[in-house]
C-alpha cells in the first residue's frame, strides 16, 4: 500500500513536470507565432504563413553544458528562437572550485533547451550591435557532476584549510529538473552565411542532490570540515543556479 501510494506520487511530479515544460513550449510557441505572423497576408482576418515554421538556421555548439546543436528560428529582426540539445560526457581536469575546494569533474550531460532570443538592436544597420541578444527560455536539465578533490602537494583543503584527507569526492546531481534560464549571447555574422555566437548564463535548479560522497583520513575536525562543507552545497543560495557558458559556430540560409 504505502509503495503504491510512493509510485503514485512520483509519478505525478513527473507528470506535472512535463505538464509545465508543455505549458511553457505551448506558451512561448504561442508569443512567437504572434511575432512570426508580422509578415503573414491577412486574409479573412486570418494571417498565417507556413514558411516561417521553417528553421532559418543551424548551429553547433561546445560549453559547460556539453556539447550539441539548434535550430535556429527568426521571426523579425528583434526576435528569434532556439531549440536545441546539449548532451555527452566531459571532464574538467583542472581548477573548478566549489565552495572554496577544488575540484576535478566529470560530467554527464543531458540537456534540452527552448530559448526566446530577443535582439534591442536588431534593426540597427551596425552588424555589431544586432548581434547582442537577451536569451530567456525553459529547459529540461538531467545533469550529473562527479567531483573528486585536486591532492595539489599532497594535501587536501577544506573551507581553506589543509587537512589529512587522503580522499574526497561526491556527486551532484540536476536530475530531471524543469528550470527556467536566463543569458546574455553575441552572435555575429562572418558573412552572409556563418556566424560564431557564445553565450552565458544560468538555470534556477534549486539546490543539487549530494550522493555517493567518499572521504577518507583525516581527523574528526577534518571530517567537521567536510560535513560543513557539504552542507554549504546542499543548502546556500548560490547552488541553485547552474551556470552555463557556450560558443559555437551556426549557418544561415
Amino acid at each position: 500500500m504505502v509503495n503504491d501510494v510512493k509510485k503514485s506520487l512520483i509519478g505525478g511530479e513527473k507528470n506535472m513536470k512535463s505538464l509545465r515544460l508543455v505549458t511553457f513550449a505551448a506558451a512561448m510557441s504561442a508569443v512567437a507565432g504572434t511575432a512570426f505572423a508580422d509578415d503573414a497576408v491577412v486574409k479573412d482576418g486570418y494571417a498565417f504563413d507556413q514558411n516561417k515554421l521553417i528553421p532559418t538556421g543551424v548551429r553547433a555548439e561546445v560549453g559547460t553544458t556539453g556539447y550539441g546543436g539548434a535550430l535556429l528560428w527568426t521571426a523579425n529582426p528583434y526576435v528569434g528562437l532556439a531549440l536545441g540539445y546539449n548532451g555527452g560526457d566531459i571532464s574538467w581536469s583542472d581548477d573548478v572550485e566549489v565552495d572554496d575546494v577544488n575540484y576535478d569533474v566529470d560530467m554527464d550531460n543531458n540537456l534540452t533547451y527552448l530559448n526566446a532570443e530577443i535582439r534591442p538592436w536588431g534593426a540597427s544597420t551596425n552588424k555589431w550591435a544586432q548581434a547582442a541578444y537577451i536569451a530567456a527560455g525553459v529547459g529540461y536539465v538531467d545533469q550529473q557532476y562527479g567531483l573528486q578533490a585536486r591532492n595539489d602537494g599532497g594535501t587536501i583543503k577544506v573551507d581553506g584549510k589543509d587537512t589529512g584527507l587522503s580522499q574526497l569526492s561526491y556527486d551532484l546531481d540536476y536530475s530531471n529538473n524543469i528550470s527556467p534560464y536566463l543569458g546574455l549571447g553575441y552572435s555575429p555574422r562572418i558573412n552572409q552565411n556563418w556566424g560564431v555566437f557564445g553565450e552565458v548564463g544560468a538555470y534556477y535548479t534549486g539546490n543539487p542532490t549530494v550522493s555517493n560522497v567518499n572521504y577518507h583520513g583525516g581527523s574528526p575536525t577534518d571530517a567537521t570540515l567536510v560535513e560543513k562543507h557539504l552542507n554549504e552545497v546542499r543548502n546556500d543560495d548560490k547552488y541553485e543556479w547552474m551556470p552555463v557558458a557556450k560558443l559555437g559556430v551556426s549557418y544561415h540560409w
